[in-house]
């Protein structure tokens, strides 16, 4: 059977990010993808122009639905936005475990937040507990952290939060590197940059990429190093050409 994939996020209007790229991600990875949509954002290439909130009590019964049919084999959540999702999804995820992949989706690319500030610490204590892994970049790393250091050191502490893996992702900064964390041991992931304005939706594409293989049962690292390529090839493929802005990424073209 096709493994099942579901984002609990936010849509971009625009197509780039949110789950719009990660269904294109699931696809890539050759799963089933659905969705529990948390918020409508109206969003183009130059930023996000406005945000309409799902209520919670709908947000809980897609979640219903789909684990009824047609199942979960591993799930990620992107943007969460308030404080009443987190705690909606948290509620829910906790006795419906799958693997799950946490991207603390902060701040979008263009500056917009995307997370209120009260919201932060409920999906530490919520939602990274629940976490197969939480893939921070390393603007949201420092802010989790709360402070500046090394990847590995950010990632140490963020796992110290209760993040049972951290991979602090490898797309800004001065190097190229995935560092994954599990408790245990720390693994350094090359990553291969491309000078391509085109990576509107990198993020979810790597987080949702990881879920995806996630649901086939690939190990962590093997994961993490094969979701790595793929939004890499994403950015590399990406389309810089569409909109004013910075371009959107295409896995599907990878």
């Amino acid at each position: 059977m096709v493994p099942r994939a579901l984002t609990i996020a936010g849509s971009d209007s625009g197509g780039g990010a949110g789950i719009q790229a990660d269904l294109k991600a699931f696809a890539a990875t050759r799963c089933h993808g659905m969705t529990a949509i948390v918020a409508l954002t109206a969003q183009d290439t130059t930023g996000v122009h406005g945000t309409l909130e799902v209520p919670p009590e709908f947000v809980e019964l897609q979640l219903q639905t789909v684990f009824g049919d047609p199942g979960v084999d591993a799930a990620k959540t992107g943007m969460l936005f308030s404080r009443r999702i987190i705690e909606t999804v948290a509620d829910f995820l906790d006795a419906h475990p799958v693997p799950l992949v946490v991207d603390p989706v902060m701040v979008a690319s263009s500056g917009a937040r995307l997370l209120r500030e009260d919201a932060v610490d409920v999906l530490v204590d919520r939602l990274f507990p629940l976490a197969a892994v939480v893939t921070p970049n390393l603007a949201e790393a420092q802010v989790l952290a709360g402070g500046e250091g090394s990847r590995r050191e950010l990632a140490e502490a963020i796992h110290a939060r209760g993040a049972p893996a951290v991979i602090v992702t490898g797309g800004h900064g001065d190097e190229p590197l995935d560092h994954l964390f599990d408790g245990v041991d720390h693994v350094e992931i090359p990553v291969q940059r491309h000078d391509v304005a085109a990576t509107h939706g990198a993020g979810c594409t790597h987080s949702a990429a990881l879920a995806g293989l996630l649901a086939h049962e690939w190990p962590l690292p093997a994961a993490a190093r094969e979701a790595a390529v793929l939004a890499a090839r994403a950015v590399e493929h990406g389309h810089p050409e569409l909109g004013r802005g910075d371009g959107p990424v295409d896995v599907l073209a990878a």
